[in-house]
């Protein structure tokens, strides 16, 4: 059975966006908490998604990562290596972009290595937080698949993606 990790981005994923429904779709979705959401540091948030992930068979888990939480995948892919199913990375936010003044510590400069396993970078034309470009850059640099959804925003709450079935479709090529 594959087992799916929900990494969520800055400040969390509140109970109407996309990940809160993946995670209560079935009882092998499960988020990783972190300790602090508003102010992280990098190297907290990948021990915390390592730990998860070794707590399962590694080559069981599909990470499915929102915004800050796709950087935090790409950093933890490079500095434990595991050999897991796959990744889904959707909006990945472009923390070295100009408007990025989040207080985030040690997520920049984002990975540009390949992740070493199946990945889906998915985004949209009109994000605020990363442009298609630097969406595609990032997928190409990992080594993956990339999946322009349209005009969609930054794929959360605000712009409308609440019960994402779509989502889920994508998420299923990968496990």
């Amino acid at each position: 059975m594959t087992n799916y990790l929900i990494v969520p981005g800055l400040g969390n994923s509140d109970p109407d966006h996309w990940q809160t429904y993946f995670e209560n779709s079935a009882p092998n979705f499960t988020r990783i908490q972190q300790s602090d959401w508003d102010t992280p540091a990098c190297e907290d948030w990948i021990k915390n998604i390592d730990d998860m992930v070794t707590s399962f068979e590694p080559s069981s888990i599909v990470l499915i990562g929102h915004s800050l939480g796709c950087s935090a995948i790409a950093h933890w892919a490079v500095k434990y290596k595991r050999e897991i199913k796959g990744a889904m990375l959707v909006a990945p936010s472009d923390l070295e972009a100009p408007n990025y003044t989040f207080p985030t510590k040690g997520f920049s400069p984002i990975p540009l290595e390949k992740l070493g396993f199946n990945s889906i970078v998915v985004a949209s034309s009109n994000d605020i937080w990363v442009s298609l470009d630097r969406a595609k850059y990032f997928a190409s640099s990992w080594g993956s698949e990339f999946i322009n959804i349209g005009e969609a925003g930054h794929i959360n709450v605000a712009s409308g993606h609440t019960n994402w079935e779509v989502g889920l479709m994508i998420l299923k090529r990968l496990g």
